[in-house]
């Protein structure tokens, strides 16, 4: 054999042998990365919002007298319920009956004056001047008796007693506190872009991290006027009746308001990326067999989902596997 055909038969077996290689890399070329889709769908999604909050009593009074006086009876301790109108603590009597003395005085003065008067025995002027007397001397004692037996103005829980009996009352704090807890009140921030959604008479629920399991409605009675320019919140009072007063104030809130429904597209978690950097959330939609990376802008998440408010259809095929090693424009294979 000349050297001729030994360089031909050369070249033909390097070609024999390479050829198997190259047709493998042509089907290593040739697969596509493997997903699986959903269609998107849209829902009606909860605008629900929940708010932390502390629990308030609707009322706070503290039971003081006008002036300085001895305390001469309690009546109530730290933790009693009482009712409007009864009786808390008793001062010292004295002023109070010197200015009963006073008043009855003056009333049997007006009477005999007053049948004088309406005889002609003296003048008009001599009259009024007596009953105003009168009048003073009986605003004088009612004020006095008000400030000497201390009764509660509202119906309630006593919280704090800062007095004993015998104790010379030195106006720096107050004999007792009273607070009405039924109703409590809430003070919820609702954020300023909710502004427009909430009105009073609205129904909100409430849980208590101190009692497990019971859930309260209360209802929006007041919206303040104002927002707070540091937080951009605004205050809205919620009540709630707490009849059998388990809600005590004090105790930690959450407040769950109701903003009604909006029809939504809604995805599960698994379709929702975060992009890295940016910090935006985004999903891979399939158009063909070309996967195309959206920025969506998303909602509520509720129960393992997303609601999206923009960047993606109702019945557009979104990537729910397989998206970790997917670019945007690549062609797929839909499993």
């Amino acid at each position: 054999m000349n050297n001729k055909s030994l360089v031909m038969l050369s070249l033909a077996v390097l070609a024999a042998g390479c050829a198997p290689k190259k047709a493998e890399e042509a089907v290593v070329a040739e697969t596509l990365p493997s997903v699986k889709v959903i269609d998107a769908v849209r829902e009606n999604v909860p605008q629900d919002a929940v708010y932390s909050a502390t629990i308030q009593a609707n009322i706070v009074n503290n039971i003081v007298p006008q002036t300085a006086s001895r305390i001469k009876k309690i009546n109530v301790e730290v933790g009693d319920f009482v009712k409007e109108g009864q009786i808390l603590a008793e001062m010292d009597r004295v002023q109070l009956e010197q200015a009963e003395l006073r008043l009855k005085n003056d009333e049997t003065e007006l009477g005999r004056i007053k049948q004088l008067y309406s005889e002609g025995g003296i003048s008009q002027s001599d009259y009024e001047s007596l009953e105003l007397a009168y009048k003073v001397s009986k605003s004088s004692y009612q004020n006095l008796l008000d400030n000497t037996i201390l009764r509660a103005p509202v119906s309630g829980v006593v919280t704090a007693r800062n007095y004993d009996r015998g104790d010379m009352y030195a106006m720096a704090q107050p004999i007792f506190t009273v607070q009405q807890i039924t109703p409590v009140k809430i003070l919820v921030a609702i954020s300023e872009t909710d502004y427009t959604r909430v009105k009073k008479g609205d129904k909100v629920s409430i849980t208590a991290d101190a009692l497990p399991g019971q859930t309260f409605e209360g209802s929006v009675i007041r919206l303040y006027p104002i927002m707070d320019s540091s937080s951009h919140t605004f205050t809205v009072e919620v009540q709630v009746r707490n009849e059998n007063r388990v809600l005590r104030p004090g105790m930690y809130a959450r407040v769950t308001v109701k903003f009604g429904e909006n029809n939504s597209v809604v995805l599960p978690d698994a379709a929702v990326v975060k992009q890295q950097g940016s910090g935006q959330r985004a999903v891979y939609v399939v158009n063909g067999d070309v996967a195309e990376l959206r920025v969506v802008t998303p909602g509520r998440h509720f129960d393992g989902k997303y609601e999206i408010l923009s960047g993606v259809e109702a019945g557009e095929k979104v990537v729910v596997k397989g998206q970790s090693s997917l670019k945007s424009g690549v062609k797929v294979e839909v499993i």
